[in-house]
């Protein structure tokens, strides 16, 4: 059962603050790219997406907290149907939230031919979600229009916090560590330092690896002459 709701935006630390959570205890945490290891979940919420009653259940059995996309976007619904669950709005600098977005998940979005995705149904469906429920449904399609993306991003935190009760809800940067996140959970604040994800030393590590996966890949593309492995580089890079 659900524990803990992300009311934040895609790219405001939600890595960080899953790795977080999942320390506190609050295990697991469900992410965006929890779909790619469940392939019925992109279709649970397009149904949802598209009005459809849906079991939340079915989704989060075994999960104690979700963040980013696309809870973020049904983070309304979820209260309802959690009601005992606390609330974390995260948030970033706007311009910087803006340029992290166009530099990782737009491009590697925009930079994947959907038609390559049609042998791919779990794939495609998890791409579909990002399309309809991201692109289309939080930006109406114009991410691109940097006042208008700005605009829904300050919005969606204005929004938050009139919704959702003040003792329900922790408006939250993940620069400001443990004690506000610990005091806000009820719980003991650990004896280590915050965990940091996509910080320059974990993103040379991260460039090495996907240099690593793509001589890999490679190779196995010439043996066995897949375009299906340039796909795959693709939607690591996404993640």
């Amino acid at each position: 059962m659900l524990k803990v709701i992300g009311a934040g935006f895609g790219r405001t630390g939600t890595t960080s603050l899953k790795m977080a959570l999942e320390e506190l205890g609050f295990t697991k945490c469900y992410h965006m790219r929890e779909m790619i290891t469940h392939p019925a979940h992109p279709r649970v919420w397009l149904d949802a997406y598209a009005g459809k009653s849906v079991n939340w259940d079915k989704i989060f059995s075994g999960y104690q907290a979700i963040l980013d996309w696309p809870g973020a976007y049904f983070y309304k619904e979820l209260m309802a149907a959690y009601p005992d669950a606390k609330v974390i709005l995260s948030v970033r600098d706007p311009e910087r939230w803006y340029a992290s977005m166009t530099n990782t998940i737009h491009t590697e979005s925009e930079s994947v031919p959907r038609w390559t995705l049609w042998p791919l149904p779990p794939v495609r469906q998890m791409f579909q979600v990002l399309d309809q429920v991201v692109w289309q449904g939080v930006f109406q399609g114009r991410f691109l229009d940097k006042d208008y993306a700005l605009r829904v991003f300050a919005d969606n935190v204005a929004e938050v916090k009139r919704i959702v009760p003040a003792e329900r809800l922790l408006v939250y940067d993940v620069k400001e560590g443990w004690e506000p996140l610990c005091h806000f959970l009820g719980v003991p604040v650990p004896d280590k330092p915050f965990p940091r994800s996509n910080d320059a030393a974990e993103r040379k590590g991260l460039l090495r690896r996907r240099r690593a996966i793509a001589i890999g890949a490679f190779v196995v593309e010439i043996l066995l002459g897949a375009g299906l492995i340039t796909l795959l580089l693709k939607l690591l890079r996404l993640f």
